[in-house]
């Protein structure tokens, strides 16, 4: 039999299970005491112990994190759904870090397991002085801070590295050329992490020599947002702690974003969203830390949206960046995928300026894609399979 897509959708949550899509997570880490558990709570509504002391958060707490998206709230304004679901991602905060991690050194060895599990990392840098917040190293000094977390994070990446060349060499000097690729690969990374580099430095072009590379889980091969932690003063044209760390990441490439962690928690307590709306005016910004930092380690995560909308349900579907339409499609459900024949596109712009799927179709803005379709961020689908 044929069926669309969109008489499915209010089957999904019965079929969740059997989504080929895997939930990937960010891991919010940093040393004791500069916010991480504060932002966490306002990601969350999995409350994670916020306290004056290090290791207040001793278990990675996870927390389900809607990701704000206006497109969504258009297309539930325009077709009036039963229902509007909007897509997620998961956020773990991570305890704190100490010099010595990796050598196990405080709860180091737990941390470094925890991080090992996430896909990317949200490093919380504190740029603020407050002298009632203890430091543990007793000043502030995020450039300082960041490279302590680099050190412990690229010496256990090492030590890694170190473990594989062992085996590795041994293959290699017996005549094994996958193992003399790999042998040389990793010579490349240790002599980077001496150096004090991470292994994201390291360029590697052959595709089977990543895909290989990333089953190493390499901690510093992850990618890495920078959250600059600042006082509501310093929201809007950051401070000398912001520009310190901006300079230290100049040849990361790795994104920045100030955050100030208090002042999103007062966001949280407000009840309505016009309450929220009035008091980031008076703090002359568009948007919240929060929803920035959400859409940001969105992107981080190499994460886009595609939706399905009509009278029963508006819904965002989360896929990786460069599924194409084939696997778009099992990200709803397993047999979409399975009895793929074609997928009808619209794009958003098309939708929210005609105002309706029938408007879209007389106007021919309906485009009719095979397999090799490559998805694009915003396009409403409708996927027709047979199985």
């Amino acid at each position: 039999m044929i069926l669309e897509s969109k008489f499915m959708v209010i089957f999904a949550e019965t079929f969740r299970k059997q989504n080929t899509f895997m939930a990937l997570q960010c891991g919010i880490v940093g040393l004791p005491n500069v916010g991480k558990s504060t932002l966490f709570n306002c990601l969350s509504n999995a409350k994670a112990q916020a306290a004056n002391f290090p290791f207040c958060t001793i278990d990675p707490n996870v927390g389900v994190i809607t990701v704000p998206d206006e497109r969504l709230a258009k297309l539930a304004e325009i077709d009036n759904p039963k229902r509007v679901v909007p897509t997620t991602i998961e956020i773990v905060d991570i305890a704190g870090l100490v010099k010595g991690a990796s050598k196990g050194e405080g709860l180091g060895n737990k941390f470094l397991a925890n991080i090992r599990n996430t896909d990317a990392i949200i490093h919380v840098l504190r740029c603020f002085d407050n002298e009632n917040i203890t430091h543990v190293d007793g000043s502030v000094n995020p450039v300082r801070d960041k490279e302590i977390i680099d050190t412990e994070l690229i010496m256990k990446d090492l030590e890694t590295v170190e473990s594989r060349i062992g085996k590795t060499q041994k293959q290699a000097a017996a005549g094994d050329k996958i193992a003399k690729r790999q042998y040389e690969i990793l010579c490349r990374y240790k002599e980077a992490m001496e150096q004090g580099k991470a292994a994201r430095s390291v360029e590697i072009d052959n595709k089977e020599d990543a895909k290989w590379v990333m089953e190493l889980c390499l901690l510093t091969n992850k990618p890495v947002l920078y959250v600059c932690n600042v006082d509501e003063a310093s929201i809007t044209t950051g401070n000398a702690y912001v520009e310190a760390v901006r300079e230290a990441i100049r040849e990361e490439n790795a994104e920045l974003l100030i955050v100030a962690a208090a002042t999103e928690a007062d966001i949280a307590e407000l009840e309505s969203y016009e309450e929220r709306q009035i008091f980031l005016e008076e703090l002359g910004i568009a948007e919240s830390g929060v929803s920035r930092l959400i859409k940001a380690a969105y992107k981080l995560l190499g994460l886009e949206t595609f939706f399905t909308t009509g009278a029963d349900e508006s819904r965002a579907w989360t896929y990786t960046k460069g599924y194409k339409a084939p696997q778009a499609a099992g990200v709803i459900h397993t047999d979409f995928e399975r009895g793929f024949i074609r997928a009808e596109v619209i794009k958003y712009d098309d939708y929210v300026s005609l105002g309706s799927e029938k408007a879209c179709r007389e106007a021919g803005k309906i485009g009719v894609e095979g397999k090799e379709y490559i998805v694009q961020d915003g396009d409403i689908m409708h996927f027709l399979f047979n199985v």
